[in-house]
């Protein structure tokens, strides 16, 4: 099985910590993964801003770095949307409008590849118990693309449920977006902020000091309401939790301070 990490523009330049939690987490089931150099940007700030023909060469892009491999593993619901859902809706556009330029082809081979972390842990390997260790409460925020987009459904909380020491708190209105969304954050930030401040509102009735997802995009947003509010709550990727055991626990990287 050969498998290829896609770490993403947000995770490679602002949370490298999450790419290599990725690698050890798959490492240590057994898993050999490559992280193709080439890779790039997914294109999902230009496709969501309206300019698809910018976003058509980092379709070409992606097929090429990731070519030859079995799987693609994103720590990102959001990317893995992006290439799975809009590279194939990208290519029919270019193929009506008669300049396919090989785009049909290269999402094609790349969508069906694709998988969000979870969704590679649960439905390729069959495990949701990978050994982790991470004694800590924490309450779950369920990202938009992951949720509406891919249908991750119960996946990433079956994986926290099977951590040692981790207690799992329901956070009321899982299912509403944290205010994101990528250029809505930028277009709409008083509807972004007014959403972020629900999620933090929510998030802290659990009682629980931790706030984890499965997209460091969303993270970002809430971290950033966060730290203006100076609350105890702290954001963790999930990849960071499921990476940790007892012989080698998490370290919450300096910027976001240790965990209580």
């Amino acid at each position: 099985m050969r498998v290829a990490l896609f770490v993403t523009c947000v995770n490679d330049l602002l949370y490298p910590d999450t790419g290599r939690a990725v690698v050890t987490l798959l490492e240590r089931l057994g898993v050999d993964v490559d992280f193709p150099t080439a890779q790039t940007c997914c294109g999902q700030p230009q496709f969501n801003t309206g300019y698809r023909h910018q976003t058509e060469p980092l379709v070409h892009r992606y097929a090429a770095a990731f070519d030859g491999y079995d799987y693609i593993v994103t720590p990102s619901g959001s990317c893995a949307a992006m290439v799975r859902e809009n590279y194939p809706r990208i290519a029919r556009r270019a193929t009506t409008e008669g300049r396919d330029n090989g785009l049909t082809r290269a999402a094609a081979t790349t969508a069906p590849r694709t998988y969000e972390l979870t969704e590679f842990l649960v439905d390729i390997l069959g495990v949701t118990d990978v050994g982790a260790y991470f004694p800590h409460t924490v309450t779950y925020h369920p990202s938009c693309h992951g949720l509406r987009t891919l249908g991750l459904r119960d996946r990433p909380r079956r994986l926290l449920q099977a951590v040692r020491g981790l207690e799992l708190r329901e956070l009321p209105g899982a299912e509403e977006c944290c205010g994101f969304g990528g250029t809505f954050a930028v277009k709409n930030p008083h509807v972004s902020t007014a959403m972020g401040h629900d999620k933090i509102h929510n998030a802290l009735t659990t009682g629980a000091p931790i706030l984890c997802g499965a997209d460091n995009s969303c993270l970002m947003h809430i971290d950033g309401l966060l730290r203006r509010h100076h609350t105890p709550l702290r954001t963790v990727h999930l990849a960071d939790i499921l990476a940790s055991t007892e012989e080698h626990p998490y370290t919450a990287p300096e910027k976001t301070g240790n965990l209580r």
